[in-house]
């Protein structure tokens, strides 16, 4: 007979809770939780992997190392006393910085391997650490940094209660929502538009959320600042600024007034593509919307000014009443509060700029280097050379820009580890793969995921299976290094470091997050008879606990309880977007944007059969002009063209693109020699990043520009067919040459 268990997605940020059928040790089926707070039996496609990836005959399940071009299993004790002695001998001869650490996105949703992750990273001791991050969200914690106090005070679109929905460079339709939250997205969205809601969409590709939405507008790609710069002198300029009691606690509002004075519409109505009548409505409905919330994601960030887009849209939601209101942006109040615990135990606001990187300089952001410099880290000789490397659950090889460069690079290390549950186009190149353990093998609980939510609530999933023989939960194996350099170490940092991995290995993940639970806002406290939140009770709520809708919480909230709404690094910043606006678009030129499908979740899922199933999605979309100006029909194989590589891919001629823009999907690009992936090697299509460019950044923060490379694209053509001289490319954005 089966029986059910309930567990919380760990795939997306969404956290939908999950009822899993299972017998004998095999899923039977996994349905949506009906009586989940947050999820309310929604559930998307991508749920279904994770039976696929816990049954895939491509799992690693026994840590191999390598020999050769080949691989051999050793076991667990001998492969991390090794990689502990070689990691030690590299920094003996190089350095402390000689060996980095790379934490790729899935490390978010496995809560224990966010702790030991963090545990080894003091235990090297180590100021090369780089994550995804830098390829993702830089720019909106950057932002809070700056304008709250503290990284993790992230407003969150009150998407339930809002009036006015502004989505700038975001697809929630397809990724069931990113830095927010909220699972059904579509029958929010749906729900908003019934109660008289409008939402408005700003994006240069007609997305699944611009579908649904009642308005889309396209823009051009790094743009969205000058859009939000003009709606809000629009706002100041008309007399439509009601900051109401944020008055009281915020300084700069009289100065974002002046700076936006520098760019009404008609000054950027020609670089947006978006005409100046039309940015003057926007701005004017969003300021009369009973309640407005502005979002971006993704687009907003990838690009070369992610910090001050991010900037401006909460400048807007401060501008016009919207922040911490109900229907505006509003922060969340987690069962465990991230915030809170690290002023308590001594980790605070991020540091800017402590380290930077060798090569190019650039500034670190909470102890972690922007992971455009990678590449170039490892491959520039002279002193201070990365020669180590270790991935945790990262694939950057196909998700930071220029992954050729990478790939090439990686090859030259002296000692490369990776904690992975497949041998991906990353992972192929360690010297060591060590095998975690499958979601449905860990209990799990959203650690960072609750900061985000559109609604308060907390749930704890025990594991489902015991793990198979030869894996070992991402935590152990990261606390089994770090105890291990620990001890073969001498000198300063070692008693500090030997504690944290001896507390983690006495109490496990389990105990530190009932330690959080009870010290959080909802929590015991440890008092007898108080019926406080604890693990105990958390386990006893299969379906998880409601703590009701978000709520109101500034200024208490604020670390200085006062917003700064100008900092000094966004105001110099306004310098080089100035510079950007001067000068001339490129005539004719493209550029490449990507995107994403909500049966794709990065290069995680590709190896799952009925994720993959159905037609070729890694297609380069193009407007019709565009395709008829370069002699291109539907269904042609082209070949698209950066400065840093080429990639061939089918063409997919749409009207669902700006004139001038292309997309290209992520996450894609396998088949590559030596990666073991038989699924996705069917279905390899073409790496995005092998065309993006470390050049193309946010200077502000250091975030990857993924979106704005510029390209050329042609047909492909047999060898003896005429062809004309190649366009030159350079970085989107540049001037062209005189003449």
């Amino acid at each position: 007979m089966s029986a059910i268990h309930h567990r919380a997605c760990n795939l997306c940020e969404a956290m939908c809770g999950l009822a899993i059928e299972h017998h004998e040790g095999r899923v039977v089926a996994i349905r949506g939780d009906a009586q989940d707070p947050l999820s309310r039996g929604f559930l998307c496609v991508k749920a279904q992997a994770l039976q696929e990836v816990y049954e895939d005959p491509d799992r690693l399940r026994h840590p191999l190392r390598r020999r050769g071009s080949d691989w051999e299993e050793v076991g667990w004790e001998e492969a991390l006393d090794e990689i502990a002695a070689r990691l030690l001998a590299v920094q003996a001869r190089h350095g402390r910085d000689a060996v980095a650490v790379y934490m790729g996105n899935p490390t978010v949703h496995d809560y224990g391997a966010m702790i030991g992750g963090s545990l080894l990273e003091a235990s090297l001791g180590t100021a090369s650490r780089f994550s995804a991050s830098s390829v993702d969200q830089l720019p909106r914690m950057f932002v809070s940094r700056l304008l709250y106090g503290h990284q993790g005070l992230l407003p969150v679109p009150d998407v339930d209660r809002t009036a006015w929905f502004l989505v700038v460079g975001a697809n929630p339709v397809a990724s069931n929502g990113s830095l927010l939250g909220a699972p059904g997205i579509s029958r929010r969205l749906a729900e908003l538009r019934r109660r008289g809601g409008k939402v408005v969409v700003v994006d240069p590709r007609r997305t699944e959320t611009a579908a649904v939405a009642d308005e889309h507008r396209f823009i051009r790609p790094g743009t969205d600042a000058l859009l939000l710069l003009a709606m809000l002198q629009v706002i100041f300029a008309e007399g439509r600024s009601r900051p109401g009691r944020l008055a009281a606690f915020t300084d700069g509002l009289d100065e974002l007034a002046g700076i936006a004075a520098r760019f009404p519409p008609e000054r950027v109505s020609a670089a947006t593509g978006i005409a100046a009548g039309e940015i003057r409505r926007l701005a004017c409905e969003l300021a009369a919307a009973p309640a407005a919330a502005p979002y971006g994601r993704v687009g907003a960030c990838t690009q070369r000014f992610g910090g001050l887009t991010s900037w401006l849209l909460d400048a807007l939601a401060v501008v016009t009443g919207n922040l911490d209101r109900e229907g505006g942006l509003l922060f969340a109040r987690p069962a465990v509060d991230l915030v809170a615990l690290g002023s308590r135990f001594g980790i605070g606001p991020a540091e800017i700029g402590r380290h930077r990187t060798r090569v190019r300089g650039l500034p670190s952001f909470g102890g972690q280097l922007p992971a455009i410099a990678l590449a170039e880290e490892i491959d520039t000789p002279g002193r201070g050379r990365l020669r180590a490397l270790l991935t945790i659950a990262g694939n950057p090889v196909l998700s930071l820009p220029d992954g050729g460069r990478l790939e090439r690079a990686l090859g030259g290390l002296e000692l490369m580890v990776a904690v992975d549950l497949y041998r991906n186009e990353t992972t192929r190149f360690a010297d060591f793969i060590l095998p975690a353990a499958q979601a449905l093998e860990q209990d799990h609980y959203d650690l960072a995921l609750h900061l985000l939510t559109v609604r308060n609530t907390a749930r704890y999933s025990p594991p489902l299976f015991a793990p198979s023989a030869g894996v070992r939960p991402s935590w152990r194996i990261l606390a089994g290094i770090a105890a291990r350099l620990d001890r073969g170490r001498r000198g300063p940092g070692r008693l500090g470091a030997g504690l944290k991995w001896r507390l983690l290995e006495r109490l496990g993940p389990a105990g530190l997050l009932d330690l959080g639970l009870r010290l959080g806002p909802y929590g015991d406290r440890f008092l007898p008879g108080s019926r406080g939140l604890s693990l105990a009770r958390l386990r006893r709520a299969p379906h998880g606990l409601d703590f009701g809708a978000l709520a109101p919480r500034l200024p208490a909230l604020l670390a200085t309880q006062r917003i700064e709404l100008v900092p000094e690094p966004l105001r110099r910043d306004l310098d080089r977007l100035e510079a950007a606006l001067a000068a001339p678009l490129a005539a004719g030129g493209l550029q490449l944007i990507g995107r994403r499908h909500l049966r794709d979740n990065n290069s995680w899922l590709h190896n799952s059969p009925r994720l993959l199933s159905g037609g070729d999605r890694c297609t380069l979309l193009m407007h019709p002009d565009d395709a008829a100006a370069r002699r291109l029909r539907h269904g042609d194989r082209v070949r698209v063209r950066s400065r840093t590589g080429a990639v061939e891919v089918p063409l997919a001629v749409s009207p669902g693109v700006m004139p001038g823009v292309v997309s290209l999907p992520h996450g894609y690009g396998h088949g590559r020699p030596g990666a073991r992936l038989r699924v996705a090697a069917r279905h390899p299509g073409a790496s995005i990043n092998d065309l993006t460019d470390t050049e193309l950044f946010d200077e502000l923060t250091g975030n990857a520009g993924l979106n704005g490379t510029a390209v050329a694209v042609e047909a492909v053509r047999a060898p003896d067919d005429a062809r004309g001289p190649e366009e030159p490319l350079r970085p989107a954005g540049t001037p062209p040459a005189p003449g």
